[in-house]
Parts: structure tokens; C-alpha cells; sequence
């Protein structure tokens, strides 16, 4: 068997809801062995979770060991552990692992060159640190909800988005202390501000209002600096598909397509500031038009043509029909004890030419007590027994 890509590193994993799971996860898949720390009266968050599938999304190919740490020996239990490991790596409210008994300061007693990653909402430091909350509620925080909606309506809401953009940082920030250690045999301490993480992607509309003292506020489908900009309705139920132009060339190539080349010299259309006085009438035209195909049709028709168009998929369409991600496998079919399969959306988000992940299917809960303390912490079956009938191990 091919050696996997991150071998012989071991992550302690306390991690709790998506951007600690997400990080993880993708450590595990490229060979990481990742030992998720949980107890049945309280199993991981992802677990049981009946809509979103969430432990088999952002838990395959980890371990899991059952081990109750509000107790004296399950704590001990997890030193032992993190003594033989590379990174630990938690997402609770700043302070908490201190609280636990768990912080930086008696991690590196027991083990010097550890490395530790905190992703928490605000960081581990200054006058919000410890406030709890996933992205759901840092979305708006971070500003995203505010330039969201119609600006007739109260802001719109999305999914718990900065809880995917943080772990892409964590994972090259734990990748940088592995080389940092490789190199001077040190470990560090990671604090990760989802918030911060977040805020970048703020950066145009923080400058905007830096140099114009203009705030951003909600705008609908609409672009300021397009026209069409829109999802328009297409031929079946609920579908549609998302056009925009930029350009007067690209304006040219849409009529075209369209079959209306004599809106082209339209001085209501003609250029972008016409289009845009113009744009409730100019989107009832492309709507007229697209609702006589499917959106496949008016996708395929316009990117030929050199304008952007994308069909607004439903997950049947992600899963079962986009050509693009089934010519690279995106999708990955996992197989559970007693045969049931799952498909997960969260396979490798990248190719590479010389490794191969080896993606393996999410752990049932305690699935790896035996390996993880027998094995591991070399705890004799007798006393292993003990902490069972104790509900230290549970």
C-alpha cells in the first residue's frame, strides 16, 4: 500500500460543529491518523444530525474514542494520548480548554513541540473572546448579511459561511507549524479569529467606505457594474439560470444569441449606463427569452457565445447530473457496516498528480476504543474494564 501523504502525524481532535470537523477532516483524508475525543453523554455535534449527514461529511476517515474528560482519569487518559501526538486541535469558546484542564500552557509540559490550533469565533484574546457561537450567527457579525437581500426588505441570511472559509486557513497553518517543527524541532500555538478569517472577504466594501465614507448596503441580483445581472427563469419547475454581462461586446454576443441582434443599437440598451437606467425592462426581455428553453440550453448557448451563464443547480443536479463532477469524481461513495453506502459531496477539493487520498468512511461512535487505549496508551484489558464499568471510557 502507497504511503499516505500525511503518515505518521496523529491529531488529538476535540473539535465541535463545522469549521473544527471541516479542518480535520481534510487532514484525515490525506492520511493523517485523526482521533476524534468524545463521549456518549456528549458525542460529537455532527453525530445524529438527520438533514445534513454531517458526521459522514466532515468525519471520514477519522478514529473515534469514547472518553469522558470531566473526570480525573479520562483527563489522564487524554495527556496520555496527546503525549503521543503531533497537533491537537479544538473549536470551543475561548477559554474552554483551559477551563478543561487542557490549555497551551500544560499541553507543552506534557509534550514540548505540540502543536495546538484554537479556531474559535473571535479569537483567544481581547474583549469578546469567549463568546460561543458558530458561523451562523458570524456571518452576520462579519458584515455578510447586511449586503444580502433586497433593499426594500430586512438583510438576507446564507449559510453558515465563515465556517468554510476558516479551515482553509487552519489547514495551512497547521501544515506551516509541521514544517516550522520539521525544521527547528519547536511546536506553537495557533489562535484562529473566524471573524478575522471572515473579514477579508469584507475588504472592498471596508476601503469603500475608508476612502468614500460610503457603506454598502443591500442591492438584490443587481451589479453596479453589470447589465444583465440576474437568474432568470427558464422552461420547467423552478429553474433558472444566472446571466451577467459586463461588457457592450458581451451585450452584442447576448442579442445575438438571443435573436434579437436589433437591441444591440437599442439607445436604451446600448451601453452600460443605458442598460442599467434601463434594467427592469432589460430583464424582462432575457426573461422572455429564457423561459422558452431549459437552462441548460441558455447556459450552453451563452458561455459559446463568450457570456457568463451558469444554471442555478439543486442538489439533484450537484449530485446526480453535473457532467464536470462526475468527469473528476467529486462525489465519493462510501460503504458502512451492514452495507449501507453513502455518497459525500466532500471527497479531495483538489487533484494531485503523484498522491491519491484514501478516503475512508466516517467512525461509528467508540469505534476505536480498543486501538486507541489498548494499543496506543497500552492500558491492560483488566483496567481498561474498570474504566468502562467507571464510565470513563463510555
Amino acid at each position: 500500500m502507497a504511503k499516505q501523504l500525511l503518515e505518521g502525524i496523529r491529531v488529538v481532535d476535540f473539535t465541535w460543529h463545522l469549521t473544527g470537523p471541516l479542518t480535520t477532516k481534510h487532514l484525515s483524508d490525506l492520511g493523517a491518523e485523526v482521533i476524534i475525543v468524545e463521549s456518549r453523554h456528549r458525542p460529537g455535534w455532527s453525530r445524529g444530525k438527520p438533514l445534513s449527514g454531517s458526521n459522514d461529511q466532515y468525519c471520514s476517515s477519522k478514529l473515534s474514542a469514547t472518553i469522558n474528560t470531566r473526570t480525573p482519569e479520562g483527563l489522564d487518559l487524554v495527556k496520555k494520548l496527546i503525549a503521543r501526538s503531533d497537533v491537537v486541535a479544538e473549536n470551543f469558546a475561548g477559554g474552554a480548554m483551559e477551563r478543561m484542564g487542557l490549555g497551551y500552557e500544560v499541553l507543552k509540559e506534557i509534550k514540548p513541540d505540540i502543536i495546538m490550533l484554537s479556531t474559535s469565533m473571535q479569537g483567544q484574546t481581547g474583549p469578546h473572546f469567549n463568546h460561543p457561537g458558530s458561523g451562523h450567527k458570524l456571518t452576520a457579525l462579519a458584515g455578510f448579511s447586511n449586503i444580502l437581500g433586497w433593499p426594500d426588505r430586512e438583510p438576507g441570511w446564507i449559510a453558515a459561511y465563515t465556517d468554510f472559509i476558516a479551515p482553509r486557513y487552519n489547514i495551512i497553518a497547521i501544515m506551516a507549524a509541521l514544517e516550522y517543527r520539521r525544521r527547528t524541532g519547536k511546536g506553537q500555538y495557533l489562535d484562529m479569529s473566524q471573524y478575522e478569517a471572515g473579514m477579508q472577504f469584507m475588504g472592498p466594501l471596508i476601503l469603500d467606505y475608508a476612502v468614500n465614507n460610503r457603506i454598502k448596503g443591500r442591492n438584490g441580483n443587481k451589479c453596479d457594474y453589470a447589465a444583465p445581472n440576474n437568474a432568470y427563469r427558464c422552461q420547467g419547475e423552478d429553474r433558472w439560470c444566472a446571466i451577467t454581462v459586463f461588457t457592450d461586446e458581451e451585450w452584442e454576443s447576448l442579442c445575438n444569441v438571443m435573436g434579437k441582434p436589433v437591441l444591440k443599437d437599442d439607445p436604451k440598451f446600448a451601453t452600460l449606463t443605458a442598460r442599467k437606467k434601463n434594467e427592469e425592462e432589460l430583464d424582462k426581455l432575457v426573461n422572455d427569452w429564457t423561459s422558452g428553453h431549459t437552462a441548460e440550453e441558455v447556459m450552453n448557448m451563452l458561455q459559446a457565445a463568450g457570456v457568463a451563464a451558469g444554471v442555478v443547480e439543486t442538489g439533484e443536479d450537484l449530485l446526480d447530473k453535473d457532467p464536470q463532477f462526475k468527469h473528476r469524481k467529486t462525489f465519493v461513495q462510501l460503504e458502512y457496516p451492514g452495507g449501507e453506502k453513502y455518497r459525500t459531496q466532500m471527497g479531495s477539493h483538489f487533484l494531485m498528480s503523484k498522491y491519491t487520498p484514501d478516503m475512508r468512511r466516517a467512525p461509528l461512535l467508540g469505534e476505536h476504543n480498543d486501538y486507541v487505549l489498548k494499543e496506543l496508551l497500552g492500558i491492560p484489558d483488566d483496567e481498561y474494564d474498570k474504566l468502562v464499568k467507571a464510565e470513563v471510557v463510555d
